[in-house]
């Protein structure tokens, strides 16, 4: 790839590459019943449901409409929305740290994620790893998620970098093959090593 195609910036997906998400991770201490909990992920508190969040729907209508289907679960249901915290256990290994050696090497640091408006400032305002972070897109504030392209697009009107100069790096195939298709480079993130040896091979490191 010609040197003045190769990636200047570097644009982060949070779930599952920055942060650890698991529903599960709530769910398991209200739920005792390792069969029933597999029922309650599959069914009720899917992470299917979960994405309309992240397509900007607000918690006020979805979570009343899954009670009035699961009346059962109403409890399990408002602890969805009162305890997402708790789907958080903690960072991905190693990403903090690459981001800080990105950071050090005056690497523009942009995100772009799927995650819901109404979770988003209780939780992006206890995380110092995104200090320096010159912009983030998230798509419950734009109400439209990955892989829609339309999201793409707004990430680079608010970057203001042509695609070419972007790496994105996600753990959804899916999101990566979207962002390719606009000419952004692209990393499928399966852990930091990996990503490590990308970001050295594209210079960035």
């Amino acid at each position: 790839m010609p040197e003045s195609h190769a990636p200047s910036a570097v644009v982060f997906d949070i779930g599952r590459v920055i942060i650890r998400w698991d529903l599960r991770h709530l769910f398991a201490k209200l739920i005792e019943d390792p069969q029933e909990l597999d029922w309650f992920l599959a069914n009720v508190v899917t992470e299917q449901w979960h994405h309309q969040q992240d397509e900007g729907r607000p918690l006020a209508e979805i979570v009343p409409e899954r009670i009035a289907a699961y009346p059962d679960h109403a409890h399990l249901i408002r602890a969805y929305a009162e305890r997402f915290a708790e789907t958080i256990p903690g960072p991905v290994p190693g990403t903090a740290g690459l981001i800080e050696r990105l950071r050090s090497r005056g690497v523009p640091l942009f995100g772009l994620s799927n995650f819901g408006a109404d979770f988003w400032d209780d939780f992006h305002s206890g995380e110092p790893v995104f200090e320096g972070f010159r912009d983030i897109v998230v798509s419950g504030h734009e109400k439209v998620a990955k892989p829609d392209p339309a999201i793409y697009a707004i990430a680079e009107t608010r970057f203001g970098l042509p695609p070419e100069q972007l790496l994105f790096i996600d753990d959804k195939t899916e999101n990566i093959a979207a962002a390719r298709a606009r000419g952004w480079h692209g990393h499928v993130f399966t852990d930091a090593a990996s990503l490590e040896a990308d970001l050295l091979a594209h210079g960035l490191l």
